[in-house]
């Protein structure tokens, strides 16, 4: 059975091409797929708190300061969010999470910019620290 090679829309600043199917409508905010070679990065799931472990109020504020959690950890390994490849988002409710869907964006792009990774959003009960209303894990790849 063969198969036919997916349209593959090349990121030279990462070394990362963006796997697009052919005849599938192009994705608004996260990739299908991402085909990257490096060094892997995982990061845990971060919540919405800073350092001192004080919350930030509302969804859209921790989803913020989760994506720099997640750039700062990032950091560490000397990589930057272009490197990032996949995001899984856990909400504890995901119509909120669908009706602050334009500030979130806003709140993305200013710490993330205008990449998108392979994403998933999944609603759950709830998350380890009570406060928490979204933890997300986040997978980058640095090019060699």
């Amino acid at each position: 059975m063969s198969q036919r090679p997916p349209t593959e829309l090349a990121r030279p600043t990462t070394g990362h091409t963006l796997l697009q199917p052919a005849g599938w409508p192009r994705p608004v905010g996260y990739a299908n797929g991402v085909l990257a070679r490096g060094d892997l990065i995982f990061t845990g799931g971060l919540v919405g708190w800073d350092a001192e472990r004080r919350f930030a109020d509302g969804l859209v504020e921790q989803a913020r300061q989760a994506l720099v959690n997640i750039t700062t950890v990032l950091a560490e390994a000397g990589a930057v969010p272009e490197h990032l490849v996949r995001m899984t988002w856990y909400v504890v409710d995901i119509e909120a999470y669908r009706t602050v869907g334009p500030a979130l964006g806003r709140a993305y792009r200013d710490v993330i910019g205008r990449h998108y990774p392979a994403m998933a959003v999944v609603e759950v009960t709830r998350l380890v620290e009570p406060q928490a209303l979204v933890e997300i894990e986040a997978t980058a790849v640095i090019p060699r």
